[in-house]
């Protein structure tokens, strides 16, 4: 179990160091064989340090993937906000949500960090067993609806449940490149980008409002 006692918050600096080093011992050694003194060697701060900062290895674990995450979810906001925000005309609907996918895949899935997430959550199931081994949780679909909510505001789409219709999009575009070919990088994969377009006319066949 995580630890319970109460934590420093201490130096962003020495916090930033400590959760790099155990992010390059649990990808290199995996967890079980990373040792707190081997992370706070190489993150040049005392043990007595990472464990005032973290408490045990395992809440050390959580933080890495969660740092990993915020960064994916900073990405997915980025994303939104350069192709989704401020849509107010139906004309070029479908472009914007083929870009929407096309960026997701390419700038998201397709990123080191994704593969970093994917790796610690592959080789760490037990320890992040406890947390559903989803360090992002359900804020991308969130994310996603809220603009969908905003859409149907505009008149634009017919979505009486925007994180259903978030959820479905989802599905219906990048979703099926990740179980069909098992990555969804339209950049290095050409069968990406046909699948996603599908996918978002088939979307709006359900949810373009009249």
């Amino acid at each position: 179990m995580p630890t319970t006692k109460t934590l420093r918050e201490g130096s962003a600096q020495k916090r930033a160091a400590i959760l790099s080093a155990a992010r390059e011992l649990f990808l290199a050694n995996g967890f079980d064989r990373s040792s707190v003194d081997a992370v706070a060697a190489r993150a040049e701060v005392s043990k007595r340090t990472v464990y005032d900062y973290f408490g045990d290895k395992q809440t050390l674990l959580h933080a890495v993937v969660d740092s990993v995450g915020q960064s994916l979810i900073g990405t997915i906001r980025r994303i939104l906000d350069d192709t989704l925000t401020d849509r107010t005309e139906a004309a070029g609907l479908e472009d914007v949500l083929v870009e929407f996918s096309m960026r997701i895949s390419t700038d998201m899935l397709g990123s080191a960090e994704y593969a970093t997430l994917q790796r610690l959550v592959r080789a760490t199931p037990g320890p992040l067993s406890d947390r559903g081994g989803n360090p992002m949780a359900d804020t991308p679909d969130e994310a996603l609806a809220e603009r969908f909510a905003a859409f149907a505001e505009a008149g634009l789409l017919d979505v009486p449940d925007a994180r259903l219709a978030a959820d479905q999009f989802i599905a219906l575009t990048f979703g099926v490149a990740l179980n069909r070919f098992g990555a969804a990088n339209a950049a290095e994969d050409p069968r990406v980008r046909p699948l996603i377009v599908e996918g978002v006319r088939t979307f709006l066949r359900a949810y373009r409002a009249a």
